[in-house]
């Protein structure tokens, strides 16, 4: 476990029938991984997919990572979450244009192939209300069975983005594992 915050709850559904759900969130902020500011976003995007998936019927075990905007950490902790059996890993921070921003460089070079359709669906919804949304270089793909997202790193727009993806993640996540049912 690296960094201040480290979870790992498990969620029981309700149903017998329930399917498994492994997530990890890296909040990637060098102000909050130095104690200058609480990570608010991590904590806010496993709340968000914790309660879509108990709700839609799913057994849930989530871990949080904070880390610094560093190449060296951020691929080690997306490799750790990917080896260790995640099956979404959702990163928050460093997306922007700054330079220390290079989540999605890093994203990148792990992925086994990009899923454009999600970041472009968030960035089509938001568009015309918030149009610094087209300056995120916010990734989604595919490493493996694993679906990896990069979120924003403001609550608010974790919020945003998950609102957008949430409706469609169970099914990729199936498909991913090799699922060949539609909904």
């Amino acid at each position: 476990m690296t960094g201040a915050a480290g979870l790992g709850h498990r969620h029981e559904a309700p149903r017998p029938d329930a399917r498994s759900l492994a997530f990890v969130v890296v909040t990637v902020s060098d102000r909050a991984s130095r104690g200058e500011l609480a990570d608010l976003s991590g904590p806010r995007a496993c709340e968000l997919v914790r309660d879509h998936f108990v709700a839609h019927g799913w057994t849930v075990t989530e871990r949080r990572e904070l880390i610094p905007d560093d190449r060296g950490r951020i691929r080690a902790a997306l490799r750790h979450a990917l080896d260790h059996g995640a099956d979404l890993v959702l990163t928050s921070g460093g997306t922007g244009l700054g330079p220390r921003d290079v989540t999605p460089d890093v994203t990148r070079e792990l992925l086994d192939r990009e899923i454009p359709g999600l970041t472009e669906a968030v960035r089509a919804r938001y568009r015309a209300s918030v149009p610094t949304v087209d300056l995120s270089r916010a990734l989604a793909g595919q490493a493996g069975p694993a679906i990896v997202i990069n979120l924003p790193g403001s609550p608010k727009a974790v919020a945003e983005f998950l609102a957008v993806l949430l409706p469609v993640l169970p099914h990729a996540i199936e498909m991913a594992r090799g699922g060949h049912e539609h909904p």
